[in-house]
């Protein structure tokens, strides 16, 4: 069945089709906890310790550099630079948590036979090619990268330099690392092996395998230079911010905890991104093949969101809006009780992050994560993220006082939550058609969800039981 053809919409209706009246009841309904997760909570929180170590480390800096008497300027670290260490804090007890705790480099999910190694001559043929693959890869993206405009300025600048810096170590390290791996997998011909054969032109190859290569790829090139881009501003807001000037300022204060809450985001996300190694069970098993998934999930990142959503462009819902502590200004305890309501959806966010640990990333399979707020709603990033805008924008009051103002706002925010509706579901489908133990835990959520099941429930009576047909492309 080929995807690039579909009707976004028709898509998503036979995705909501599946997730309501297509699913055959399985036992996990009727049990009080759901699937068990592929990723355990200490990953993320091992990460999360590293990184607060950074910062920390990062803020008091002046009184380590005095008492070391150390040489150069006695600051904060809070450069680029540093931010871009802080990757490196919170992968290493991610990666040592995953190996020593979780053991996942044993499960069969890997792909991998460390008991039943190749000798080192029988497979450098396979190698070989995959690291040509490899090598072409990143040559195109790095022609890509280089022939996009908006990748040579403002924050993508950082992104670049990063990027230009790390490809002559990949390149080496690609060498070993594969050599090795390719000893101990069960089929060394994968992905980019099939995109290596397909360019050398001396052994059969399966374009399908091509395409998945591709869509990995792409994915990782896309979403992995944005990520480094957005790295060093928060982190230098929260690493020179003075909590002794904000500590009884209830809006101050509440931006630097989201501010903190996002960085935790961040941090997290690009480690995830980056670190796909099969040795950790992290790499990307399939990316989305729909393209109503991609089309939903590109309008929400520049440079696609600059001409979309935003102050000002075709989606615009901040059109004479003001601060949410305008609105409550001489208002203490509001103006608390909203910090607090801002912070903990923006804490759901950063949670939602976190419990991925190192398989973070859009667009892709990755195994089933059922744990940390995935207990209570399959999309609690997607619903934390949009309720936060409505209570942070207040679309609905506007400076001007203008009733069509606040009316055109709040019906664009609304066009944005479809959006991130329209990207649930495609992810859904995509999920669905992949894993039985998603299936099993998209049927719990729908019985046991904390808000899932009443909205399951709603939706059965509003929706006919009528069957949609997905009709392949022609």
């Amino acid at each position: 069945m080929r995807y690039a053809r579909l009707n976004p919409f028709a898509l998503v209706g036979c995705a909501m089709d599946a997730l309501t009246n297509s699913i055959t009841p399985t036992r996990a309904q009727d049990r009080s906890a759901p699937p068990p997760s592929d990723v355990s909570a200490g990953v993320g929180l091992s990460g999360l310790f590293g990184l607060f170590v950074w910062i920390a480390f990062c803020r008091e800096y002046p009184l380590i550099a005095d008492a070391l008497a150390l040489p150069g300027p006695h600051a904060v670290l809070s450069g680029p630079h540093a931010s871009l260490t802080a990757m490196v804090f919170t992968v290493l007890p991610m990666v040592a948590w995953s190996l020593l705790v979780d053991k996942v480099h044993r499960r069969p999910t890997t792909g991998i036979a460390w008991d039943a190694p190749r000798k080192w001559g029988e497979q450098w043929r396979v190698s070989a090619t995959k690291i040509v693959g490899l090598w072409a890869t990143w040559a195109i993206i790095g022609a890509l990268y280089a022939m996009c405009r908006w990748y040579w300025e403002g924050q993508f600048l950082f992104a670049m330099e990063v990027i230009g810096w790390a490809i002559i170590p990949m390149v080496v390290l690609s060498v070993p690392y594969v050599l090795w791996i390719d000893r101990v997998m069960v089929n060394p011909r994968d992905h980019a092996w099939h995109f290596g054969a397909m360019l050398l032109g001396r052994e059969a190859y399966d374009p399908a395998e091509v395409k998945k290569h591709w869509r990995a790829w792409i994915i990782k090139a896309f979403f992995g230079a944005f990520m480094i881009s957005i790295l060093p501003g928060g982190f230098q807001a929260v690493v020179e911010a003075d909590f002794a000037k904000i500590h009884s300022d209830p809006i101050q204060l509440g931006w630097l905890l989201i501010n903190l809450l996002f960085l935790i985001d961040v941090q997290i996300g690009t480690v995830g991104y980056l670190v796909t190694l099969r040795p950790l069970d992290a790499h990307i098993r399939s990316g989305n093949p729909f393209v109503a998934g991609w089309l939903a999930a590109l309008l929400c990142y520049p440079p696609f969101v600059w001409g979309v959503i935003g102050n000002g462009e075709v989606l615009s819902y901040e059109h004479n809006v003001a601060d949410w502590g305008i609105w409550m200004q001489g208002q203490p305890l509001m103006l608390w009780l909203w910090a607090g309501l801002l912070v903990a959806l923006t804490g759901m966010y950063a949670w939602a992050t976190l419990a991925f640990g190192i398989r973070f990333s859009n667009l892709t399979y990755r195994g089933v994560l059922t744990n940390g707020p995935y207990r209570f709603t399959r999309h609690p990033a997607y619903l934390s993220k949009n309720l936060f805008w409505w209570c942070s924008t207040m679309p609905f009051l506007v400076t001007n006082g203008s009733a069509g103002d606040a009316i055109r706002n709040s019906f664009f925010l609304l066009c944005v939550n479809g959006i991130y509706y329209w990207r649930a579901k495609t992810e859904e489908a995509h999920l669905l058609a992949e894993d039985g133990k998603y299936r099993e835990y998209h049927a719990w959520m729908e019985q046991h969800g904390l808000f899932t099941r009443p909205l399951a429930a709603l939706k059965r009576r509003l929706r006919p039981r009528g069957p949609v047909v997905m009709q392949p492309a022609e």
